[in-house]
């Protein structure tokens, strides 16, 4: 059952990423408190990298990871852009929930599109929540749009590595 710290918008995406979640290898990347990420490793994920490089979020993230006993969880203090820069993993699947007021999703966007090659798997997925009034922040980067829902101030959508039309 969910935990009840789930709201609506996770409650969705687990519902999209349902049958990708086994086994896969997962990046949480502006980690924050790990919703996503421990969600996903209770979900049955192999792998789920946290990163995060703010102190308390750490700390805190150390916590519930030995708490929850999740030992597929890997967390690291980093910049999150440092981190897409020299990560030597693949990911199957890629949670971006940055800051609504900053520019940090089209910057990780855009990283993870030039390191698609060796990052991502060719299904990989990207799960992207922006505030509502965002504009489009993936089309440049060549992303499609998997699936999309707007709920209150929250924009989610899942994105597919998309190839540019020559």
């Amino acid at each position: 059952g969910l935990r009840p710290s789930m709201d609506r918008t996770r409650e969705t995406l687990f519902n999209w990423l349902q049958g990708e979640l086994p086994d896969a290898h997962c990046l949480d990347l502006f980690a924050g408190a790990g919703a996503l990420g421990f969600e996903a490793a209770s979900r049955g994920a192999a792998s789920v990298d946290m990163v995060d490089n703010n102190r308390v979020a750490l700390r805190s993230l150390e916590l519930a990871k030995a708490q929850l006993k999740a030992t597929e969880v890997s967390i690291f203090r980093r910049d999150a852009i440092s981190f897409l820069q020299s990560t030597k993993k693949r990911y199957q699947i890629v949670f971006l929930d940055p800051p609504f007021s900053s520019d940090l999703a089209k910057v990780a966007l855009a990283q993870l599109s030039n390191a698609r090659d060796h990052m991502l798997t060719s299904d990989a997925l990207v799960y992207l929540e922006i505030a509502r009034k965002q504009s489009d922040v993936w089309s440049a980067a060549h992303w499609q749009v998997h699936r999309d829902k707007s709920m209150g101030e929250s924009r989610c959508l899942l994105l597919k590595s998309g190839t540019p039309s020559q």
